[in-house]
């Protein structure tokens, strides 16, 4: 178990769906991760669900307002960045080509947040924590494990987000799949990057969450029998893990990932 206290600045935090049926989204996730919720009305019949492992916050959801829906919105998954300031972080978004889409705003007692949108479209939030960190459990069964963007251009995806967070970056050659970039924060492997490919026409930029699980088999088995189904069934990452990645019965995408074990 790794438990949280803090975020360093840029280090991804926070991972929270947005559903046009909340219910259902309640009743498949907490079947397939075996989460435990925490509800809180938030105003105007909407409620706010934390997803919880042993009482500790690991993400959350809410129900779509309708108006987004009508354009067609899809279901979805939201990565939030922790920032030490999200009004400076904010307007360096505008600065560097991206768009705040809205705030920055405040979440009564809990923090400060400001959903973006950055030069190739990919949506990610930023989150300024007050009483609350974000994710308190990572890189356990359940919980966040990776973060990574996919973009048009990676060079100037790798540009913008080193140029906002201040993050370093390592190229890798991954042969047939192209260039992977490599996110360091502080020296620390934060998230990736890399660029979508012919094959991949029609995807948009996006940031996708993967989820840490014990059996990646297992759990893609889990997914479909709960409704889902598989874009990549599980696959071996060599010298990393194994993969999935999974569309929720209601269209959100998220990976789940079997990290091998560090030699010892």
């Amino acid at each position: 178990m790794s438990e949280q206290t803090q975020y360093q600045h840029g280090t991804f935090c926070w991972p929270e769906l947005i559903a046009h049926d909340l219910d259902a989204a309640k009743k498949f996730y907490t079947a397939f991760f075996d989460w435990g919720t925490n509800e809180m009305p938030i105003g105007e019949g909407q409620v706010y669900i934390m997803t919880q492992i042993e009482g500790k916050d690991v993400g959350a959801m809410y129900k779509m307002m309708p108006d987004q829906m009508e354009q067609g919105i899809p279901s979805n998954w939201l990565s939030y960045f922790a920032v030490d300031n999200v009004g400076e972080v904010a307007k360096k978004v505008t600065e560097l080509g991206g768009t705040v889409m809205h705030g920055p705003a405040d979440v009564p007692e809990a923090g400060r947040m400001a959903l973006c949108l950055d030069p190739q479209g990919a949506a990610f939030a930023l989150w300024q924590a007050g009483n609350h960190i974000g994710a308190r459990l990572i890189n356990q069964h359940g919980t966040i494990s990776w973060n990574e963007c996919a973009v048009k251009d990676r060079s100037a995806g790798r540009d913008y987000y080193t140029k906002l967070f201040g993050w370093t970056s390592q190229d890798q050659d991954m042969g047939p799949n192209g260039i992977y970039t490599t996110f360091l924060n502080n020296g620390n492997m934060t998230a990736g990057l890399f660029e979508l490919t012919e094959e991949m026409a029609g995807i948009p930029p996006h940031w996708m969450i993967y989820f840490a699980v014990d059996d990646c088999d297992a759990m893609a088995e889990k997914a479909t029998s709960l409704g889902a189904s598989l874009h990549v069934p599980p696959t071996d990452i060599p010298d990393i893990g194994r993969f999935s990645v999974i569309e929720d019965p209601q269209g959100a995408v998220f990976s789940i990932i079997k990290i091998n074990p560090m030699p010892q």
